[in-house]
């Protein structure tokens, strides 16, 4: 018995430089535990971020719209579908937009959402203020160009075009620069 206890007598001395005690064994699992759990709910965050930054913006897709024939001076309203992907989920929206030509024959086309509040502006159909687009809800007006003339902050926007085989394509919607050619 002796034997046995001279050896637990004996006074270990503290852990050499290569030996690792149970405690630092411990801490440093659980902190590379932690560190690892940390870094999987981190990184997607991380890429939900900046993944939108990753991503190439290439020129808008062009959608056909109306036959060039059919383009008057005076805007008409055309329909026209765009299809979308959200995720998973593919739908196809109905937009709308005023095509008209002016004097020199160049094709505009106008986004038809008033820059008051979203509704949606129409043309000619208020009989206070004839060839004028006028928005139901809160009154704004703007003139043939989109140019505002009351209510509204900003002229209505409009979509980029082009024109090719007899078509008129209808691509982004970008802020109206035809408006402040107006006096």
């Amino acid at each position: 018995m002796s034997s046995l206890n001279e050896e637990q007598e004996s006074p270990q001395g503290p852990p050499g430089r290569k030996d690792i005690s149970r405690r630092q064994f411990l801490t440093y699992t659980l902190g590379g535990a932690t560190a690892f759990m940390g870094a999987g709910v981190l990184l997607p965050m991380i890429r939900f971020a900046v993944d939108p930054i990753l991503h190439k913006r290439g020129e808008g897709d062009f959608i056909k719209v109306a036959e060039v024939s059919a383009i008057t001076g005076v805007p008409q309203e055309f329909t026209f579908e765009l299809p979308q992907q959200d995720g998973w989920y593919a739908s196809i929206a109905t937009l709308t937009a005023w095509i008209r030509k002016d004097e020199s024959g160049q094709i505009y086309a106008l986004s038809p959402i008033c820059k008051h509040l979203g509704c949606t502006v129409g043309w000619n159909n208020d009989q206070a203020y004839p060839d004028e687009y006028h928005c139901p809800c809160h009154g704004a007006r703007y003139t043939k160009l989109g140019k505002n003339l009351a209510v509204a902050a900003k002229p209505l926007d409009q979509y980029t075009t082009k024109i090719d085989g007899g078509w008129v394509y209808l691509g982004d919607i970008v802020p109206n620069t035809e408006a402040n050619k107006e006096a």
